[in-house]
């Protein structure tokens, strides 16, 4: 229990920070990035989710190094903040980011969105509604005229929660969501200062053993399941300039995608070093699902959804927003 205590803490600390990992090439490495721009180069930003944990298999299986790329990773709080060094080309990719967020920081001209891979879609009980063991909601019907708790109000969770309500005849216009980072949900929720939280992993797991929660909504649940919740993305700038950087990125993230698709326990090897995460916790907590390829149809469900919720001023074009390699 006081691991799973040391987690929340650890994740809570996280910031844009310069400390970096690099995936070190040898001499065939060397020898392909020749022919890359910038030598191979590339900083990608990073949460501490397990959205992104393509990326750190691909760093411990050399997929990076056998494209030639040399990648420096940055850790991140939040994929939001990372933002102005993407806009500053201190970042060029990041890695994990929330759909939501850029696509509406693409829209409103913050910046010209490239998604080069797709990271992760929504599985049942990843993102769930919790309240206190003791609390008078049993039923998603009873969150009418209640508090839930959310990460960033107006984003992915109250967008996706908006229509699992809404599927279940509940009005979420009467529900209020309140801002509240995922480390201080399940403390937050505790003290009573909110009357349910709506939790990721590994705070999800946390909180359901230490405290004993209860969970009142599946987040993964239809109409939402298998809704894409984030990617790599980079700017339509770094795709310009350096396209074989980026080509050779994509193949290596599509690799370790399939990787983790396809075996759990690479995903469970490199949790703990970047996120924090137990080894004993890792088995046990809820993954999302890993896409192997780019879809442009499964993404559209990002857009339509945020259309719907007024959430773009205009719909963009799925097709432009995708990176695509030259052939």
């Amino acid at each position: 229990m006081r691991s799973l205590r040391r987690l929340t803490a650890a994740v809570a600390g996280f910031a844009l920070a310069g400390s970096s990992l690099a995936a070190c090439g040898g001499d065939d490495s060397n020898a392909k990035g020749k022919g890359l721009e910038h030598g191979g180069k590339i900083t990608v930003a990073s949460l501490p989710l397990v959205d992104g944990a393509a990326l750190y298999i691909a760093q411990s299986k050399k997929f990076f190094e056998a494209e030639g790329l040399k990648v420096k990773i940055q850790p991140v709080q939040q994929s939001i903040a990372a933002l102005p060094a993407l806009k500053d080309g201190t970042v060029d990719v990041i890695a994990g980011a929330n759909y939501v967020s850029f696509l509406q920081a693409n829209d409103q001209g913050a910046l010209h969105l490239k998604i080069i891979n797709e990271a992760a879609t929504l599985t049942s009980n990843m993102m769930n509604v919790v309240v206190k063991a003791n609390s008078p909601i049993k039923e998603p019907k009873d969150l009418e005229g209640k508090t839930v708790a959310v990460n960033i109000p107006q984003n992915i969770q109250s967008l996706t929660l908006d229509a699992i309500l809404r599927s279940k005849n509940v009005d979420p216009t009467k529900i209020r969501y309140v801002k509240v980072p995922f480390p201080q949900m399940s403390q937050t929720l505790d003290k009573g200062d909110v009357d349910s939280a709506h939790m990721v992993e590994p705070f999800l797991s946390d909180a359901q053993k230490t405290r004993g929660d209860r969970v009142v909504v599946d987040g993964g649940s239809e109409p939402v399941k298998d809704m894409p919740i984030s990617g790599y993305v980079s700017t339509q700038e770094f795709v310009s300039k350096n396209p074989k950087v980026a080509a050779a990125f994509q193949r290596a993230i599509l690799k370790a995608q399939a990787v983790a698709a396809s075996d759990r326990k690479q995903v469970e090897q490199v949790l703990p070093g970047y996120a924090h995460i137990p080894q004993q916790v890792a088995p046990v907590i809820t993954l999302p699902g890993y896409p192997t390829s780019n879809n442009e149809t499964r993404l559209q469900r990002v857009i339509d959804l945020m259309t719907a919720a007024k959430l773009l001023k205009a719909k963009p074009d799925i097709k432009s927003l995708l990176f695509t390699p030259q052939s």
